[in-house]
């Protein structure tokens, strides 16, 4: 049996509502996108957990039907996927054919929650798509993987939607890149999807997050898709219309993704190796120090952290960073990681 999710030369693209609102409305995106040969999934909302109640929390069973009623009127059937956060939610799928599913951000935090789920799904047809939790914890991520793996789910995918920081830097989710990198370079035969619309939580930020996902070397992207967005009941401000979809799929531009470059590509790449081997040379230095300080901070009876001086190296930094032309919140995130490493080792 062919899998719905696996890697290809070309993007995955899963569209669709972020709920599933009305038949009408249902009917409206897929008609406007089921012909497109780049769609390969439809996502509906069926169900939609909220931060705080009093939200509109989705349809549920009723939205079921709407979909398998969808689906006798298309041409060419599509596969539809959902999310689902409670074993109940796999039972209802199972029953009215919904080929592929989501867990959320707020169930991929929660082993416990994985765990049931991923009982809830073995024997079942079902794909199975991760997104990544709210907390940028790349472990609780494999791990809600692997429990999947092993409930014998071999029809998976990770999906990238950013996560929850103290600052967001503009976005709807902090994008935290390195994070989904690192997690294809320890699961490279899981496809890696990135949800631009969560992560932006602006629709003119869908376009060029999806071009940067592709330049990541993503496998796909799941965006979400509404026939009149500004009434739409959920996410209103980050979902596009179908039109502006196409679009956005005709101006994407996949790249190549060789091991191997041009000669000049390679020579820069050792220069790297090199500028990176003598950070990590310097950086071993600088920890050393910040052991001798700690020993003589405790011969004296010092505190170890100094608001003062911290406040010092963090001008510094910052003054550094503008004359260099270097990127100030970059910059304060790799000292305050410095310092909390020097505090560490001081101890």
């Amino acid at each position: 049996m062919s899998k719905l999710l696996s890697i290809s030369d070309k993007p995955l693209i899963i569209a669709g509502p972020c709920s599933v609102e009305s038949p009408d409305r249902l009917n409206a995106v897929v008609k406007s996108i089921e012909s497109d040969p780049r769609i390969g999934l439809i996502r509906c909302g069926v169900w939609k957990p909220r931060t705080r109640p009093g939200g509109f929390e989705g349809m549920g069973e009723p939205a079921l039907q709407w979909i398998a009623a969808c689906r006798q009127q298309m041409a060419t059937p599509l596969p539809f996927c959902c999310e689902v956060a409670r074993p109940e939610h796999v039972a209802l799928c199972v029953q009215y054919g919904i080929d592929a599913v989501w867990l959320g951000a707020r169930t991929s935090v929660n082993p416990f929650l994985v765990g049931e789920l991923a009982e809830a799904m073995r024997g079942t047809h079902l794909a199975v798509m991760v997104k990544n939790p709210i907390t940028p914890d790349i472990s609780l991520w494999i791990g809600a993987l692997e429990r999947l793996k092993q409930a014998g789910i071999d029809d998976l995918a990770a999906i990238h939607r950013g996560f929850s920081t103290y600052n967001n830097f503009g976005y709807r989710n902090n994008p935290l890149w390195e994070i989904p990198i690192e997690l294809r370079r320890r699961m490279p035969e899981v496809p890696l999807l990135c949800d631009p619309s969560h992560i932006g939580g602006r629709r003119e930020l869908v376009a060029p997050l999806s071009q940067m996902a592709l330049d990541l070397h993503f496998d796909g992207l799941i965006v979400e898709c509404h026939p009149e967005p500004d009434s739409a009941l959920t996410d209103s401000q980050q979902q596009i219309t179908p039109n502006e979809l196409i679009t956005l799929l005709d101006n994407l531009k996949p790249r190549t993704h060789k091991e191997t470059g041009p000669s000049d590509l390679q020579r820069m790449r050792e220069q790297l190796d090199v500028i990176d081997a003598e950070i990590l040379r310097l950086l071993s230095q600088r920890m050393k120090i910040s052991k001798d300080i700690g020993t003589i901070k405790q011969a004296h009876n010092m505190p170890i952290y100094q608001p003062h001086r911290w406040q010092q190296v963090l001008d510094r930094q910052m003054q550094a960073a503008r004359e260099l032309g270097l990127d100030e919140e970059f910059v304060r995130e790799l000292t305050e990681k410095i310092h909390g490493e020097s505090l560490r080792m001081q101890k």
